[in-house]
């Protein structure tokens, strides 16, 4: 049996080679700036959204003191709740800790062991993870590809007593920035009786015509069974919402592990909560505007020739392939002033490192229009020091 102080060298010697790969990541504070968070409608600092978090504070206390099947239910959060089910146009919706926990609760509820789960190959870690605790059948299709997804759905039957097939993907992929067809998932779904579960954590708020997301851009609500939508993104706080039928919502409550026995999050959370919606709902301008200046760097990077993959959206990727270089690249940019980080394995595919820009509505085109220049001037003298 190894000893304690053989397990740590065997630590110590994990860390070592993700130092040599590359790999190894530091914690670091905002500095610089804001290229690289996910406030994307730049809600987090807004004036609202602190009074009334703090005005909760001071009414509700810090902590909701237990799981809400305990004593950390509040009406505040019932409130919130009806109101993010209305602006996704679903009956009802149920609040999470994080988008994490709640694709866990999802996945690992609706989900059983002898179904079968068609997935994105990029989806994220909290999708994939989620997919395994429900230990179904798990069958990866090609990126955002329509036609290979068909095949696998046509060629997988639903097999013996109530085994249900399931498609679970982003609408918004996270590190490549481009889109899922949900309009094409919707039809296939119907046509083979697949049940649809969209993860909006990139796309609510930002996208469809009352800022809800890319199922309400597509108009696919109709054939989505619940979406996950995280709330600490363009919305600018925390936690996580899950909508769909009353009946999903109930079961969740019911059977949803990270649900039951997790803290209920503090109530003054559904307060920012409620005041963020309100300003989706009363501002589309920032909507409206995180997509024009997102398009404006999307055009910029592609006349200097830079590889942004397909991205549509806010979310643009700097494609440098190599992890070395995409450390070099991102310190560089700091000390330029810009905060952009290197993103590397595991959190997207071997030899696809990267620099994942996000655009948010606080920027201006002359602050983007020097970022492009700087990122030019560093990644030119990346190529000459490798």
């Amino acid at each position: 049996m190894p000893s304690p102080a053989q397990f740590e060298e065997r630590i110590r010697r994990n860390i070592r080679e993700l130092e040599i790969a590359g790999l190894r990541r530091k914690l670091q504070p905002p500095a610089g700036i804001d290229l690289s968070s996910n406030d994307y409608l730049g809600l987090s600092s807004h004036p609202l959204l602190k009074q009334k978090m703090a005005e909760a504070v001071l009414e509700l206390g810090c902590g909701s003191t237990g799981s809400r099947l305990l004593r950390g239910e509040r009406a505040a959060f019932a409130a919130v709740e009806k109101r993010f089910a209305a602006f996704k146009k679903t009956a009802a919706s149920l609040c999470f800790g994080s988008g994490f926990t709640a694709n866990i609760g999802v996945l690992g509820t609706f989900i059983e062991r002898h179904d079968v789960v068609f997935t994105d190959s990029r989806n994220h870690a909290s999708i994939v993870d989620g997919i395994r605790l429900s230990r179904a059948k798990r069958v990866k299709f090609r990126h955002c590809d329509t036609d290979d997804l068909a095949r696998r759905l046509r060629s997988n039957s639903n097999g013996p007593g109530t085994s249900q097939k399931f498609l679970v993907t982003e609408s918004l992929f996270s590190m490549d920035g481009d889109f899922a067809p949900l309009a094409d998932y919707a039809q296939l779904c119907r046509e083979t009786g697949t049940v649809l579960i969209v993860d909006e954590a990139h796309a609510v708020g930002v996208y469809g015509l009352s800022g809800s997301g890319w199922i309400e851009e597509t108009n696919s609500g109709g054939e989505v069974f619940v979406s996950v939508d995280p709330a600490g993104k363009a919305l600018g706080v925390a936690g996580a919402f899950v909508s769909g039928p009353e009946w999903a919502v109930e079961y969740l409550i019911q059977r949803a592990r990270p649900f039951m026995f997790s803290t209920a999050p503090p109530p003054s959370l559904a307060a920012a909560l409620d005041a963020s919606l309100t300003l989706i709902e009363q501002e589309p301008e920032r909507r409206r505007r995180v997509q024009e200046l997102a398009g404006f760097l999307r055009g910029l990077l592609g006349e200097q020739g830079a590889n942004i993959g397909r991205s549509q959206s806010q979310i643009i990727p700097v494609m440098l392939g190599e992890n070395d270089r995409v450390k070099f690249v991102a310190t560089e940019l700091e000390r330029e002033g810009f905060d952009v980080r290197a993103i590397r394995p595991p959190a997207v595919p071997e030899g696809t490192a990267r620099l994942r820009v996000s655009v948010n509505a606080l920027l201006d085109e002359t602050t983007l229009q020097r970022f492009a220049t700087t990122l030019r001037k560093v990644t030119s003298c990346s190529v000459v020091s490798s």
